[in-house]
Parts: structure tokens; sequence; C-alpha cells
């Protein structure tokens, strides 16, 4: 073998053999370092939303201090973040948690809440909200200006069907706008139908079975735009759109 390739292997093989050499020490020393740190701050993150107020981080840093899990002063190595998060997530408000630790001694906490569609406040019953993916979420004291259902609503139908519909109005700008409250009756049947209470205009819609309400409010929107402009929002005490293809317009009582 030549003296080059001698010297070119040597190096090689020592560098590799430094390297070996600095992961050992490393994993062994600067985690058992690591370790021994205590936690000297914890960066509580509760992400907002105009419609999902209902804890902050000071709520957060309760819940851990109840659970006698806060992690400050603790050694890094005795911080469970599988427990913490496991912790917050119990909180029926709470829709992610993502916690973990930083080299530099501390402890990230974000929180994403769970974001409302409706406000169900069901006869003889306690209100609640409702998210878009059906899950039922106590009342509070928050003010908000999510449409309203009311009437004779179980859970079921709440955390199915409205939960649906209440996020197809939040992300339909005009509908979002137009639709202030839902009334819900039972019919001869004892199924469920929608009359629904505009912000605009002196007048009750009638959608019938919640069924194709696509259809049915871009059927009652094309009617706004061709002749409510022109008849006035106050001529009709009543619409009906519950069936395909017409609208039953109820004059008003002179």
């Amino acid at each position: 073998m030549k003296a080059g390739k001698i010297i070119k292997f040597s190096l090689v093989t020592l560098l590799f053999l430094g390297l070996v050499g600095y992961f050992v020490y490393a994993s062994i020393f600067l985690s058992d370092q690591n370790d021994e740190s205590k936690c000297v701050a914890v960066e509580l993150v509760v992400k907002q939303n105009p419609q999902a107020k209902f804890i902050d981080e000071k709520d957060v840093e309760t819940m851990l201090k109840e659970a006698h899990v806060y992690p400050k002063g603790m050694l890094m190595k005795n911080v469970n973040t599988k427990k913490i998060e496991e912790t917050i997530r119990k909180n029926e408000l709470v829709a992610k948690v993502e916690c973990y630790k930083t080299s530099n001694g501390k402890l990230c906490v974000k929180v994403e809440q769970r974001v409302p569609v409706i406000f169900v406040a069901p006869e003889g019953k306690d209100g609640y909200f409702v998210d878009a993916q059906g899950v039922i979420i106590p009342a509070s004291n928050y003010v908000t200006n999510l449409v309203t259902a009311s009437g004779k609503i179980d859970e079921s139908f709440a955390s199915s069907k409205l939960s649906e519909f209440g996020q197809y109005l939040q992300t339909d700008a005009f509908w979002n706008n137009q639709i202030e409250q839902i009334y819900v009756r039972k019919n001869r049947k004892g199924d469920p139908v929608l009359e629904i209470i505009p912000r605009v205009g002196d007048q009750v819609i009638y959608l019938g079975s919640i069924d194709e309400y696509q259809k049915k409010l871009h059927k009652l929107k094309t009617f706004y735009e061709k002749a409510m402009n022109t008849v006035g929002w106050n001529k009709y005490a009543k619409i009906n759109i519950e069936y395909p293809n017409q609208i039953i317009c109820t004059k008003r009582k002179k």
C-alpha cells in the first residue's frame, strides 16, 4: 500500500474514532448534565379565536398546579410531558395540546381551544355550545355572536345535524350575517323541523327538515336577489322553502 493511501486511511480512521468518542461523551455526560438541570420557566400559549375565548394561559397553569404536574423548579428528567398533555386534554374546552422541553431548561405548552359553531338552548335545559366536530361545550359567561338554536333539541341532533349546519353558516359570509336564530320544533311524525329568524327582514323562514339545507338556502338567496329588493323586505310574514323548486310566501296581514 502506498504511503499516501496509508496516511489517508489513518486520517479517516482517526476522524471516525473521534466522532464515536464525542457521541459517547455527549450521551453520557451531556445528557446527565441536562437531566440534572431544573425547569426554570414554563411557556404557556393558548391559541385565541374570535369564537373561542373560554380559557387562557392562567387557566392552563391552574389545571397543571391542581394536578400537581406544574413543572417549574422540577428536574427536567422528572418532567413528564405526556402526563402534562393528558392533564390538559381532559378539559372539554381543549381541542389540541402540544408539550415539549427545550435545551435551556424551559417547558413549552401550546393549547388550541375548541371553536364553537352554534349555541344551543334546549327547552327546559341549560344551554351549551357545539363545535364543528359535534363536541358539546358547557355554557360559560362568554358572550358570542354565534347563531342560537332553541326549541325541542336533543344532544344527538345538536352534535350531528346542527353542528354541521352551524359550521356551514359560520363559513358562509352571507348566511353568517343574515341568520340570527333557529327555532326547532317537532312535526306530526316527531321529526325535527326548523324555522329561521333572519337579521334583515321581519319574517319567519320555514326550512322544514334540515336535510338538503344548502339547496334550500341557495334557493332562498336567489329569491332575495331577484324579488325582495323589489317588493320590500317586510312584505311577507312567512317564507316557506321546504319544497324543491318552489317558494311559498305568505303576505303580511294589513
